[in-house]
């Protein structure tokens, strides 16, 4: 059995610092393994947030040698163990303490979403006809565990803390959910471009690439939901055919 060390950040919202643990890993383990194995043996105190270990509760995140990851999913076969293995909580919220952020902000912008409005039933039984391409495009949006990896590497987010002008890659996904799915009809675009923020993203593709679900975020969701904001607030034809609804 070989030994690892990892460089863990110990504090709370007041400060802290890193602290460096030894520990001895086999084959298979993945980062989370090696953080329970701390935890047992030297550092019981260790606050770490999991739960289904199997990369879908979402619950893990944090940032292995500098990248935003799920440590239940990031294998140590995958990472260099010849210096320290770092792990630090998620930049982008606040932490409340060690690898634990308080990620509550997420789920207050996700109130203030407008919800799902279907248009009235088209059959006689009160259903719904719908055809089944139109409800594959928003099945990849579905995919979403929330762990909010993206949110953290968003650079509007991390670097620029626009939290109050911003809603993030992650809600912008479930307002494009919303906002393509064949049955809508609620008009979410002036929120897109206001209090959302979608013209802040400048499509790095930095969410896309540390999604544990591969969902292509910024190519599927992001980016058509700029293309309708523009359409319909800078689109000339658009605008005239405004003007002349008002007139009349």
């Amino acid at each position: 059995m070989a030994t690892a060390t990892f460089r863990i950040w110990r504090g709370d919202a007041q400060g802290g610092s890193f602290a460096d643990y030894a520990t001895e890993v086999a084959p298979g383990m993945v980062v989370l393994d090696a953080v329970h194995r701390i935890q047992a043996e030297q550092a019981p105190d260790l606050a770490v947030r999991w739960n289904c270990k199997a990369g879908k509760c979402g619950s893990c995140s944090a940032e292995v040698n500098g990248l935003p990851r799920l440590m239940c999913m990031t294998r140590l076969s995958d990472l260099s163990l010849s210096g320290p293995v770092t792990l630090r909580p998620m930049k982008t919220f606040p932490i409340v303490r060690d690898l634990v952020t308080d990620v509550s902000w997420n789920y207050r912008v996700k109130r203030k979403i407008k919800e799902f409005k279907p248009r009235p039933p088209d059959a006689p039984d009160g259903t719904w006809r719908m055809a089944q391409e139109d409800i594959e495009r928003v099945q990849e949006f579905r995919k979403c565990i929330e762990c909010f990896l993206c949110q953290d590497v968003c650079h509007v987010l991390r670097e620029h803390e626009m939290h109050e002008r911003f809603i993030g890659p992650r809600f912008l996904m479930h307002v494009a959910a919303l906002e393509m799915h064949p049955l809508d009809v609620e008009d979410r675009v002036g929120e897109l471009r206001q209090a959302q923020g979608v013209g802040l993203c400048n499509i790095t593709k930095c969410c896309t690439h540390v999604c544990p679900e591969g969902i292509a975020i910024t190519d599927n969701a992001i980016i058509p939901l700029k293309e309708r904001v523009v359409d319909e607030v800078y689109d000339p034809l658009r605008r005239l055919l405004r003007v002349f609804r008002a007139a009349s």
